[in-house]
């Protein structure tokens, strides 16, 4: 499915062993948002409701349901987390990805300029469908496509220094050898995509 749009779809019981235990819609809401929660949190009321495409009222009412607590998030909104997740998460290793187009990662919030920076405009469509991103440390810091030679191209928006830059570099390397020669091409052309590949 990475490079075609053509999917082949089944019933759920022709694969399943057994079947799923039934939820009312109510209950379904509660489950996705704590796992939602457990993924993307800390997040604001607005992302959970903007990301589900619920009501303001359905949004409220699953977070009711669900033992979280504040938090302030660096840009001074009160966000929320699960309350079982709240500790601090232990400093990670500088760390790069190289994530495709419609990423879960960038698409999960509303509020996406703590991690995102000045760059929306290079690397969303009109439609707000994210293109394919650099990431450095947590943040979004360029954008990549693949040319017509099968070659990833990588356009950073931001300085990140050269060791990040040469992991990027390495990173974009990776995902070249990785693909073997298949073409990917986003469903959703960006601005920076489209620079890239001209």
């Amino acid at each position: 499915t990475l490079v075609s749009s053509q999917y082949e779809w089944m019933s759920a019981s022709d694969w399943l062993t057994e079947q799923p235990v039934s939820w009312t819609a109510d209950e379904a809401r509660v489950e996705l948002v704590r796992r939602w929660l457990l993924g993307f949190g800390p997040a604001t009321v607005q992302d959970v409701r903007w990301w589900t495409g619920w009501t303001l009222g359905q949004t409220r009412s699953a977070l009711a349901r669900l033992e979280t607590v504040d938090v302030t998030l660096d840009h001074g909104e009160v966000g929320l987390l699960l309350a079982d997740d709240a500790e601090p998460a232990a400093a990670c290793d500088p760390w790069v990805a190289l994530l495709p187009g419609l990423d879960p990662t960038p698409m999960g919030w509303a509020g996406r300029d703590w991690y995102l920076g000045e760059h929306r405009a290079r690397l969303f469509d009109s439609n707000g469908n994210v293109g394919p991103t650099v990431w450095c440390d947590g943040r979004v810091v360029g954008g990549w496509a693949q040319r017509k030679t099968g070659e990833v191209a990588v356009k950073l928006l931001e300085d990140v220094g050269t060791e990040a830059a040469g992991a990027i570099d390495a990173a974009a390397a990776r995902l070249f050898a990785w693909l073997g020669g298949a073409r990917v091409t986003p469903r959703f052309r960006t601005p920076l995509e489209l620079e890239l590949t001209a």
